[in-house]
């Protein structure tokens, strides 16, 4: 168990350091979206080709990284989810196991009581009947 608590630390230390990336990523992205648009001026040809055909192509690569971005951020997200689900099962089971343990232990309590409220009565019951 002292494994797995470790893997799930050094997960949880790799999925928030990939957060952090992600995150810084695209306070970078945003700038550069913000600029974009501004690359497009009055005067220039908006039919792609020249430079305005190049301002194209480089909004188009920046809206594809943004798009990449958030996939990446998705799936950090879906591998922490992930783990946290693993997490919660491995509490379900080790619940479930103790409850059956505490059940079993009930059953064989009140086994006993009867078996020993039946030999103390027996005793008693063969006297009234002699």
């Amino acid at each position: 168990m002292s494994a797995e608590k470790g893997e799930e630390t050094f997960s949880s230390l790799l999925l928030e350091e990939l957060k952090q990336r992600l995150l810084q990523a695209f306070r970078g992205e945003r700038h550069w979206g913000r600029a974009a648009p501004s690359a497009h001026l009055p005067g220039r040809p908006a039919d792609g080709t020249g430079a305005g055909r190049t301002a194209l192509v480089a909004q188009e690569e920046l809206r594809r990284a943004h798009i990449e971005g958030a996939i990446a951020w998705l799936r950090v997200e879906l591998l922490e989810m992930k783990s946290q689900n693993q997490k919660l099962a491995r509490t379900l089971l080790d619940l479930s196991m103790e409850i059956q343990r505490l059940r079993n232990e009930n059953d064989m309590s009140v086994a006993v009581e009867s078996e020993i409220l039946s030999t103390a009565i027996t005793p008693e019951l063969k006297k009234t009947t002699l």
